[in-house]
């Protein structure tokens, strides 16, 4: 029979019987055997007691009228000569007298035709030779099976209540099983926000229903979230796509001037790159939801694309006052950092992206590299103004902007690619912000474990 297609219940049941059956196999043959030995001394002790008076007549050399044995009791006396001086044993074993009287001192069966008897044997020193004292009683086999008889209607009528019992405690453990597969079927139909049940007793059950509770949770947040960002993303295309289509609407005008055909090509141009780094943000962002390993980089590696980061950073700053400078506190000391260069660069455009956009004529904005015990962390450190205290908890969020000119243009994909980025690596970020200063985002990545090769 193979248990696995069995259920549970039919398991637990199946299991349980097939070793109390075992057990109690292995119990009454124990029982049996001791009963078994109980009953064979108190026949050797019977014996014993009936073959005591004579083998005490023998010693005391009252030999010549030995004493009838009492109601049922078996004996047989034989002399050194050989002759029967006693007899009183069934006839079957009559006939075997002068075979015993050969046999040495012991206790055996011995078998008849019509019964079997359990037959002492004991030799009696005297001054007249060696005597020979006999006795018998009927085997006991009668008893010793209904014993066995006993034991057997027991042990089956014990198993059959165990068998139920296990089936009963079987359906009693799994009822809040079905509880949860029902209301799982019922949240499968009908989705709301309800939660399994979880029962009042803290046990593997319990602790199952809370788990997956969680994982629920988890799948409904995360549902809710994507459809937030459908949401947010249809909105933010729909704005660029309608200006892109009205812009080139009014540049096929047929009365309007080539400098205001111009105009509104320049700015559907700029509509439409907008539009373009939003798409670039949002696969970016799709990507490292569903990246499970962080790269890995160098030290050195991570420097050099500070540089890099900071020379780009200088072709955006356009005609403003805005100085960009970078420096790194770093050695080679062989370590490599849980992040690719290719995300690193991506963390350092969008921070400094982002304090271009705070900065309205002139500032400075500072890119800081520097090696601690088992990460990196990078300073971005802007005097742009700082964010409004209440948009500072809302930061992460995607699709989230403030309304002043630090996210001016911006979809609100900047900071959220920047923390997705570290969580991924197993890194943080932290604001430092100052209102009416600056902003100074502080970004770890921890290093990356060794390779075992």
């Amino acid at each position: 029979m193979n248990f696995s297609r069995l259920g549970i219940r039919a398991r637990i049941t199946g299991g349980s019987l097939m070793i109390a059956i075992l057990i109690s196999i292995a119990a009454g043959v124990l029982i049996y055997n001791q009963v078994q030995r109980i009953v064979n001394e108190g026949q050797v002790r019977v014996l014993e007691g009936i073959e005591g008076q004579y083998v005490t007549a023998i010693n005391d050399g009252d030999t010549e009228e030995p004493d009838l044995p009492g109601p049922g009791q078996f004996v047989a006396l034989v002399d050194p000569s050989g002759a029967v001086m006693l007899d009183t044993l069934p006839d079957g074993l009559t006939d075997q007298v002068p075979e015993l009287a050969a046999q040495p001192d012991g206790v055996r069966d011995v078998e008849t035709n019509s019964s079997e008897f359990l037959v002492q044997s004991t030799s009696v020193a005297a001054t007249d030779g060696t005597w020979r004292v006999i006795t018998a009683s009927t085997s006991d086999d009668e008893v010793l099976n209904d014993v066995a008889i006993l034991l057997i209607v027991s042990i089956a009528v014990i198993n059959i209540g165990f068998g139920v019992a296990s089936w009963w405690i079987g359906s009693a453990a799994l009822r809040p099983v079905t509880r949860l597969r029902r209301s799982a079927e019922e949240l499968v139909s009908a989705p709301s926000a309800e939660l399994l049940p979880v029962g009042p007793a803290q046990d593997e059950i319990a602790d199952l229903a809370t788990t997956l509770n969680e994982l629920i949770g988890g799948l409904r947040a995360s549902a809710e979230r994507e459809r937030q960002i459908v949401s947010d993303a249809s909105h933010e295309f729909r704005t660029p796509l309608a200006i892109i289509q009205t812009r080139l609407e009014l540049a096929q005008r047929e009365a309007g001037t080539l400098d205001e055909m111009k105009a509104d090509v320049t700015a559907a141009q700029r509509t439409l790159a907008r539009l373009s780094s939003l798409a670039t943000s949002m696969l970016e962002l799709s990507r490292i939801d569903a990246q499970e390993e962080p790269g890995r980089a160098t030290i050195a590696e991570l420097a050099a694309e500070l540089a890099d980061a900071a020379d780009r950073g200088r072709h955006r700053v356009g005609g403003r006052d805005i100085r960009i400078e970078y420096s790194d506190q770093v050695d080679d000391s062989g370590h490599d950092v849980a992040v690719s260069e290719m995300d690193f660069g991506r963390v350092c455009d969008n921070l400094v992206n982002n304090a271009l956009a705070a900065i309205a004529k002139s500032g400075i904005i500072e890119l800081t590299l520097t090696q601690e015990a088992q990460q990196v962390l990078l300073t971005v450190r802007d005097d742009g103004g700082g964010m409004d205290e209440a948009y500072v908890p809302l930061a992460f969020d995607r699709f989230s902007r403030q309304s002043d000119a630090r996210t001016r243009g911006g979809a609100g994909l900047g900071l959220p690619l920047v923390a997705g980025i570290a969580t991924l690596s197993g890194g943080s970020v932290e604001l430092d912000n100052r209102p009416g200063i600056g902003l100074c985002v502080h970004v770890t990545f921890p290093f990356a474990a060794r390779s075992s090769t």
